[in-house]
């Protein structure tokens, strides 16, 4: 089996995790108060980053050893694509959860749900990512050269 439907399928599961975040998981944090909010929020980010930057980076991998199997450069696109993650999380989501993680809870007027409902919107990004990274990969799976 070619590895490019490895890094497509390992693509496709970053996918499906973020569309998971965004319709699933978020909505039912926030649903939360605002202490549990910060609790679950703080377990599942910690672990849900080590899973999307594992995902990310073994997709990126796969992709390059089928570059260097086929030299189509197609491949490379969308390895870079997918490791977009990396510096999208750290550029653009890192502000808010800097923010999250520094959040006094107790307070008469505390900014948690707020921030929480923009880094549910900011995560939407990663779902872009991984649909771009995804559709790169079908393309040269689908064309090849």
């Amino acid at each position: 089996m070619r590895p490019g439907l490895y890094a497509f399928g390992v693509a496709a599961a970053f996918l499906g995790a973020t569309i998971y975040i965004g319709l699933v998981e978020q909505p039912a944090r926030l649903r939360l108060n605002g202490r549990a909010m910060i609790q679950e929020w703080k377990l599942s980010n910690r672990r849900g980053t080590l899973v999307m930057s594992g995902f990310a980076v073994l997709s990126a991998v796969i992709a390059l050893v089928q570059f260097r199997q086929s030299g189509d450069v197609r491949w490379i696109i969308g390895g870079t694509t997918i490791l977009a993650s990396w510096p999208y999380a750290y550029f653009v989501m890192m502000p808010v959860n800097v923010w999250l993680f520094a959040v006094q809870l107790g307070k008469p007027v505390s900014p948690v749900r707020r921030l929480m409902r923009e880094w549910g919107l900011l995560e939407w990004g990663h779902v872009l990512i991984g649909f771009a990274a995804c559709s790169v990969f079908a393309w040269v799976l689908e064309m090849p050269p």
